[in-house]
């Protein structure tokens, strides 16, 4: 079965077609069938109203079922920053490089125990007949003090967890413990009761 999902990010679709293929389901996206989903405007208040909005919008215009997620970084000591405004955290949207500098600007001289932090993952499936799940996974780490490796995306460098930053985590390993992989068995339980 082929599902849309409302990303562009590859990276993303490789770690959702990773966990979701074993279910016998396709994950593509629109670009994948020669077709284009608008931009919609996130302008929900948690991750799973964002994640919502844009699986909404990719179930009307591809009508099939849409898979959406909306994740990122919420820091304790920044009382939840960035949040929701992830990927925008410095301005623009998606410069990981910039994103990184002004966590750590912000974390400058905070000692690593009041450097807690926890990635966010909400994923939202939505069917054509209506029918909407939605799951959210979290992981739990710090934030170090400096990049360290360069696999993942995002906050993956900064982010540690068990002594070891995402950036140094092969993906398989990542999966077995991340927020998206957490949030993507979740919703695979879910699926199984509906496919």
């Amino acid at each position: 079965m082929d599902f849309i999902l409302a990303t562009n990010n590859m990276k993303k679709l490789a770690e959702m077609q990773r966990i979701l293929s074993p279910l016998g389901i396709n994950v593509v996206t629109a670009k994948m069938l020669g077709k284009e989903i608008p931009d919609v405007e996130e302008n929900g208040t948690t991750f799973e109203e964002n994640a919502r909005i844009k699986a909404v919008s990719a179930c009307e215009v591809m009508n099939m079922p849409a898979i959406a997620d909306d994740s990122g970084l919420c820091v304790d000591y920044l009382d939840g920053a960035p949040g929701i405004y992830s990927a925008r955290f410095s301005g623009g949207h998606g410069n990981d490089e910039q994103n990184n500098d002004l966590l750590l600007e912000k974390l400058s001289g905070v000692p690593m125990e009041e450097r807690t932090a926890y990635y966010v993952c909400a994923i939202c499936c939505v069917f054509p007949d209506g029918r909407e799940i939605t799951v959210r996974g979290e992981c739990h780490g710090n934030i170090g003090f400096e990049r360290d490796g360069n696999e993942g995306f995002g906050y993956d460098p900064l982010f540690i967890i068990n002594g070891k930053a995402f950036g140094r985590y092969s993906a398989e390993e990542k999966d077995k413990i991340s927020h998206r992989g957490n949030a993507l068995r979740l919703l695979t339980k879910e699926l199984e009761k509906t496919i």
